[in-house]
């Protein structure tokens, strides 16, 4: 017989599964694979995300709730660079299990700092080794992952394959196991806790940073100013912060193309992720060094 009182929640394997690691290991990619929809914005470049992004694995014994951080690196020079590892550090400590995301046969004196960041919090930790379906032959993981397991006590080397959706259901049970057992922490159809004009922002942000490639993405902030419902569409103004005023005309393009660009790109992308119509209006503005601005990084949720 079972020990709940009738008619109460289902006890369910629950809890915070933090993804940490080094900047562009795939933590992004592999929570949007995991949940099955994107809840966290995707580019090439290092350090894209900056806030801590939960995405929610739901199945009939478990709620997993994945923490996406951002990347932990030593080079913090930027009071944006510093938030960022608070954000990573915090929602670390805040996790029953921790999740070391790592680039199959590589390893960097930015690995080894989130480590010292995991066994400092004192959680249970699973290595995830991504990326697996790139290493040819197969058999070179084996000496990489008889050396990882000696760094440090493991309760599990999970080899992965973000891109492809390689081990994934491996990880998601190896990770249930270790979560307590409650009533569901979340409404059993939530994917993540971020709300519309987050998820707006994020994806503009996502289309400027592919766009401008190797030019100034850092320097690159993105705010929702309003959002309302008109001829049955949901018309959005969008603000695209710039830290200083020459970078303003390269965000633009010639004629205004490359905004534009950026506009249809973002626009399509939501229209489809949030199933319904929008009309995005983008505004390029400066903000003087914004990214070393306490008052400027609180403001656009960068910082608590």
């Amino acid at each position: 017989m079972s020990d709940q009182p009738e008619g109460a929640e289902p006890l369910l394997r629950c809890g915070f599964a933090a993804l940490v690691g080094r900047p562009n290991v795939g933590k992004s990619t592999l929570l949007n694979a995991l949940v099955g929809t994107k809840v966290s914005i995707v580019t090439p470049r290092p350090q894209t995300t900056r806030h801590r992004i939960l995405g929610l694995v739901q199945r009939p014994d478990a709620q997993i709730a994945f923490v996406d951080t951002p990347g932990l690196h030593r080079q913090a020079r930027r009071a944006l660079n510093k938030a960022m590892n608070r954000t990573a550090t915090s929602a670390l400590a805040d996790a029953d299990v921790a999740v070391l995301v790592l680039e199959a046969l590589s390893w960097n004196g930015e690995d080894e700092l989130a480590l010292e960041r995991i066994a400092q919090v004192h959680r249970p930790a699973i290595a995830v080794v991504n990326k697996v379906d790139q290493v040819r032959p197969r058999e070179q993981l084996l000496p990489y992952l008889a050396e990882l397991s000696a760094r440090h006590p493991f309760i599990a080397l999970v080899p992965v394959s973000a891109l492809k959706g390689q081990g994934l259901e491996d990880l998601i049970r190896t990770i249930a196991a270790q979560l307590p057992q409650s009533p569901p922490l979340f409404a059993r159809d939530t994917l993540t806790d971020r709300g519309t004009a987050f998820r707006i922002a994020e994806t503009v942000r996502e289309k400027v940073t592919l766009e401008l490639n190797q030019e100034v993405p850092y320097g690159i902030a993105v705010e929702v100013e309003r959002m309302r419902h008109e001829d049955d569409q949901l018309a959005v103004d969008v603000v695209i912060w710039v830290d200083r005023e020459g970078q303003k005309p390269i965000v633009i393009g010639g004629g205004g193309e490359r905004l534009k660009r950026v506009g249809s790109s973002a626009r399509r992308t939501l229209n489809a992720l949030l199933g319904e119509r929008l009309h995005l209006t983008l505004w390029v503005k400066v903000r003087e060094n914004w990214a070393d601005n306490a008052r400027a990084l609180k403001d656009l949720g960068l910082d608590s």
